[in-house]
């Protein structure tokens, strides 16, 4: 079952480096700006984008197997049919234990595989809204 506990979803967020698969160069779409909140917030975002060169000031990656740097989350900005395509791909990483479809993104044959294969899933869930709320409940405590 994905994640969808607040403690879950906090320990999730107190991770750092975030591949983020679909990631936008075009500010107002959600695929550009939850990331960059990810990153004025202090995470470490490594855009996934075939058709940019950059993003924020960083190199666009073509695909999730580009990524050489060690991530802890991948995160996706892609229609949910091409969600099982990219967990696929994160499942031969030794790295990145969480997965994490945007809000509208889901598929859960590809939640189930990655979770039989030991990896953490939050699906249809905003980053930034959860990121938000978790961090102002916790201010308020």
């Amino acid at each position: 079952m994905p994640l969808e506990s607040d403690a879950a979803l906090r320990e999730i967020l107190g991770l750092e480096t975030i591949a983020v698969v679909g990631c936008s160069r075009t500010p107002g779409k959600a695929a550009h700006d939850v990331p960059a909140y990810l990153r004025d917030h202090g995470y470490d975002v490594i855009p996934v984008n075939p058709f940019a060169d950059e993003i924020f000031g960083r190199k666009a990656l073509d695909t999730l197997a580009d990524v050489e740097d060690e991530i802890d989350i991948v995160c996706l900005f892609r229609p949910s049919e091409e969600v099982a395509g990219v967990v696929e791909t994160a499942l031969e990483r030794t790295d990145a234990d969480v997965i994490w479809t945007q809000q509208g993104i889901r598929d859960d044959e590809a939640a189930a595989r990655a979770e039989e294969a030991g990896r953490q899933v939050v699906q249809d869930r905003c980053m930034k809204v959860e990121h938000r709320r978790l961090h102002a409940e916790s201010s308020r405590v």
